[in-house]
């Protein structure tokens, strides 16, 4: 991203600010006046003057301070002091808000600041630098996610309806307000970050179990509502400071002693939040500090659901006209097919549908690196409990607040109460007939992409049965391609129990079609359901 140097002259004096103390005990606000300079050596400093007196109150080497926007009207300015130029540790020991009077002036001044830091104004003169443009660093959100996805994702999150509908998630909601509430000795007293704060209500919270500091992180739009429902919570809300930005780019004035956030997305790790918050606990918590939640696990187990199964299949009928206002649509069924079971399914199904018990992947994140999250390769392995036609695999997840007093489970497991994240199936195209006691073996392959999700790879086998099992084997195998980016949101409640007659009925009903497959781009069978006189005249 490059930045072209302005035109005109940068203001670099203001005589008419505001400001506060935050160390102070009562902070108050004090007329003072602010200008950019540059001291003898050439580095750029910023002087703030109180108008009662001639001497600065403070002469900052601009290189050790940064500027957050708290308000229209508003900025934070926090001072950096490190031990000493081999210091790896940056700690602010000074923070204190500038106040404006017009939205223009505060506008003016912090773009003033970006380029005297950047060094795109000559001190002496006022003008701008001669070395034409100067290419600014993409931070690592930058770097790896695509700018069309990040603005849909912020604008997504800007929007006050999609906050309700996740702070009406009561078993969301209440399990972070529980897991607060019962263990205010890990807040009392604490710095606390909340790391894509949304509406802040978590911040609140945290400040309910008496925080000493919250410092609430949100790069979207919303951050403006967080500070009015702050604002509007003023007992709580003056431990609180709203932060707009994003969590690899801004800088706080303190280290944190626990990070709380709700980084979860379908799957757990859809639209790759968790990696942001590995980055904050690298960045901002201290050794030893608390993470609520600090442990995610994914769930995994087959099932069989025939009516999913015919409903996906059915999808694609439309493309089998073969008069459609004149047009033969059917040359493009195979690929509608193969397009409708590329989709995950998000919906709440009835536990009894699994095959066999679950297997678990755990991600501590703790201890575990942001590059941990780019692949997730988990290998499966169960063992049928039934004979029956499995159809894909079902996924669900649960995260640990581990705290001191009360360890509390989110869970979003099948039968237990419906949260917004429902539970997700991959359902293959090609099912696979297993018997009571057999092996299912496969794999479960993520790839992370830049719009801020993942590609899922899914490979099932039925293991051979019976005599002759020793020797391995695989009797059959199914695999598909799905974007976790796409899913069909099918949001229902759970379907009423299928008995074993009513899928051998519906096991009919598919075995009265001839499934014809095809390889394409390598990337596993691409298989259409075609009815058997549609299938003779293909042959002909």
């Amino acid at each position: 991203m490059e930045a072209p140097l302005g035109q005109k002259q940068r203001p670099h004096e203001f005589p008419s600010i505001t400001l506060s103390h935050l160390s102070s005990p009562a902070p108050s606000s004090a007329s003072a006046s602010a200008s950019f300079a540059e001291d003898n050596s050439g580095c750029p400093r910023l002087r703030i003057h109180q108008l009662s007196s001639p001497d600065p109150v403070f002469d900052l080497d601009l290189q050790n301070i940064q500027i957050f926007k708290l308000g229209p009207l508003e900025l934070l300015c926090a001072s950096e002091e490190t031990g000493g130029d081999d210091s790896e540790e940056k700690s602010f020991s000074r923070a204190f808000k500038i106040g404006f009077g017009t939205k223009v002036e505060c506008k003016a001044f912090y773009s003033a600041c970006e380029q005297w830091k950047l060094g795109l104004v000559g001190a002496r003169t006022g003008e701008p630098l001669a070395n034409g443009r100067l290419t600014v660093p993409k931070s690592k959100f930058d770097n790896k996610i695509d700018t069309t996805s990040a603005k849909m994702y912020f604008h997504y999150y800007g929007q006050l309806l999609h906050q309700q509908n996740m702070l009406q998630d009561y078993v969301r909601t209440g399990t972070y307000y529980a897991a607060v509430i019962e263990n205010r000795v890990d807040f009392h007293g604490r710095v606390v970050v909340d790391v894509g704060a949304g509406s802040g209500i978590l911040s609140l919270f945290a400040a309910q179990a008496g925080a000493k500091h919250v410092y609430a992180v949100e790069a979207s739009e919303m951050a403006e509502y967080a500070r009015r429902l702050v604002a509007g919570n003023p007992s709580l809300g003056q431990r609180i400071t709203v932060i707009k930005g994003k969590i690899e780019e801004v800088e706080l004035p303190e280290k944190a002693d626990i990070l709380i956030s709700e980084p979860m997305g379908t799957l757990l790790v859809n639209e790759r939040m968790l990696e942001t918050y590995v980055i904050a606990r690298d960045r901002f918590l201290i050794p030893d500090g608390k993470m609520f939640p600090s442990l995610g696990r994914i769930h995994m187990a087959p099932f069989s659901d025939e009516y999913l199964y015919v409903e996906i299949a059915n999808k694609a009928l439309f493309w089998q006209q073969h008069n459609y206002y004149g047009v033969d649509l059917t040359p493009l069924y195979g690929s509608a097919f193969q397009g409708y079971f590329s989709q995950p399914v998000v919906d709440a199904f009835d536990p009894r549908l699994l095959v066999s018990p679950p297997i678990i992947h755990t991600l501590d994140f703790t201890s575990m690196k942001e590059e941990d999250l780019y692949e997730i390769d988990i290998p499966l392995n169960f063992v049928s409990s039934v004979g029956t036609r499995v159809h894909g695999l079902a996924c669900w997840f649960d995260v640990l607040f581990n705290g001191s007093s009360v360890q509390r489970w989110l869970t979003t497991a099948p039968g237990a109460p419906t949260t917004h994240w429902y539970q997700l199936r991959c359902v293959l195209a090609q099912p696979i007939y297993v018997m009571a006691g057999q092996e299912i073996t496969g794999r479960f392959h993520l790839v992370s992409h830049s719009a801020q999700s993942y590609t899922i790879y899914l490979t099932m086998s039925a293991k051979m049965w019976g005599a002759g099992a020793d020797q391995g084997g695989i009797l059959q195998t199914s695999s598909c391609k799905l974007d976790l980016k796409e899913p069909y949101y099918r949001l229902s409640q759970p379907q009423p129990y299928v008995l074993q007659q009513d899928q051998q009925s519906n096991q009919q009903l598919m075995q009265s079609q001839e499934i014809s497959p095809s390889i394409q781009d390598g990337t596993g069978p691409s298989l259409a359901v075609i009815p058997s006189h549609i299938s003779e005249s293909l042959n002909q």
